[in-house]
């Protein structure tokens, strides 16, 4: 069977959406499907218009789209949708999976009906959700609410729907789709790759002037939801308990300046470590040196609504995790079986719930070993993967149907 994946954009960018991407095309790959993946304009990397990464093809869509805005977005749907079909008109997929956002569900759509191949379009989150979340939008302004509709009309468009998480089911539920054409795709994590953790580095440790102590981490994007202030405030609260500690900064974003300034001017100070953007391949050194992984995420619709990959990756990493109790951690984290979780936007109860950890060193090891099971079980690409093989399977099934009737 084969597959082609329309994608916002991939490798070789780096990205927890293209992470996300060859997770799932590679396992795809190893069960035995046909995959390759096309990307739109926003994949914005030069290359060649057939690219091979990490063993997978890619194919690019040319040109460019100008005009207004909500104009500009339909010539960019007429520019992919365009591009899918000269594709399947010489690798003739069986399905066409769409992964979020509504762009890229849109011109499958357009493609899909017109050429005759069913459509699995996948949300990763609501994109407008995500735009208030990094800054970019604002809730209930005029692109919010067209992102939206356009989103519903993909959405009812699809053959399949697969979301990631129960949250964005249960939303796409309320607004009146049927459960029962929508499938969870949980997050995941690549075990061959990401489940045996490296020797902590000495030198490194030196380096970074971590001390003996405890080490508290994070490392991902410096976005405002994410909620590192939270994280800062709480440090001289820990360090009332725990005077020993540090906590190690890995990443970047928007907020970085302005996180940089505040670790300056807390009584905290010395004990708080900004590394930057590290190279993929180096981040497994930097996990090494963590004790707990601290995700303090602020409530929001797309917090509550989105399970993020970071705490599954720590918990493969054999990193105790501590996060904040919003939705999209409360579906991946049971408090105080696999991690704790503590009052969201609340650097007191962020403080208060690490230091308890730090204080019950006798419960670590049976808390690492529920949460590497947890992922196990649960995250593991390698088994996740198989939840889109029936999806698939009856799609082709009712189109071969179709035709025989038509016939």
């Amino acid at each position: 069977m084969r597959i082609l994946h329309v994608l916002d954009h991939s490798l070789p960018l780096h990205s927890g959406y293209t992470f996300r991407t060859r997770a799932i095309l590679k396992a795809q790959q190893a069960c035995g499907l046909e995959v390759r993946g096309i990307t739109g304009l926003r994949h914005m990397a030069d290359g060649p218009d057939a690219e091979e990464a990490d063993g997978i093809m890619f194919h690019r869509t040319r040109g460019a789209a100008t005009g207004p805005a909500g104009l500009r977005e339909w010539r960019e749907i007429a520019r992919l949708a365009e591009s899918i079909e000269a594709l399947c008109q010489t690798w003739r997929p069986d399905v066409l999976h769409a992964h979020s956002p509504a762009l890229c569900g849109a011109a499958a759509l357009r493609a899909g009906r017109k050429l005759g191949i069913p459509l699995v379009y996948e949300i990763r989150a609501f994109w407008e959700d995500a735009a208030v979340g990094n800054g970019t939008g604002s809730a209930g302004s005029l692109k919010y609410r067209l992102t939206r509709r356009l989103e519903d009309h993909v959405v009812a468009g699809a053959d399949a729907v697969v979301t990631i998480c129960q949250g964005l089911k249960g939303d796409l539920v309320a607004r009146g789709n049927n459960p029962a054409r929508i499938t969870i795709s949980p997050n995941g994590v690549d075990l061959a790759l990401f489940g045996d953790p490296v020797a902590p580095d000495a030198d490194l440790r030196r380096r970074l002037d971590l001390g003996a102590g405890p080490v508290i981490g994070f490392i991902g994007s410096f976005y405002d939801y994410e909620g590192l202030d939270d994280l800062i405030d709480a440090m001289p609260l820990l360090l009332q308990s725990h005077a020993d500690s540090r906590l190690l900064l890995v990443g970047g974003g928007p907020c970085e300046a302005v996180l940089e300034a505040q670790a300056e001017a807390s009584p905290a100070a010395h004990a708080i470590r900004f590394v930057g953007r590290v190279p993929h391949h180096e981040v497994e050194q930097y996990y090494a040196l963590t004790d707990v992984m601290a995700y303090p995420r602020k409530a929001s619709r797309l917090t509550d609504l989105v399970t993020p990959l970071k705490p599954l990756e720590a918990m493969a990493q054999g990193k105790l995790v501590a996060a904040s109790a919003v939705g999209g951690h409360r579906e991946l984290i049971t408090d105080g079986d696999t991690g704790v979780l503590f009052a969201a936007d609340d650097p007191t109860a962020c403080a208060a719930a690490l230091a308890r950890l730090l204080s019950n060193r006798s419960t670590w090891d049976a808390m690492l070993a529920r949460a590497k099971t947890h992922v196990r079980d649960h995250h593991d690409w390698a088994g996740n993967v198989t939840r889109y093989h029936p999806v698939y399977q009856t799609l082709v099934v009712d189109r071969m149907v179709r035709k025989s009737a038509a016939a």
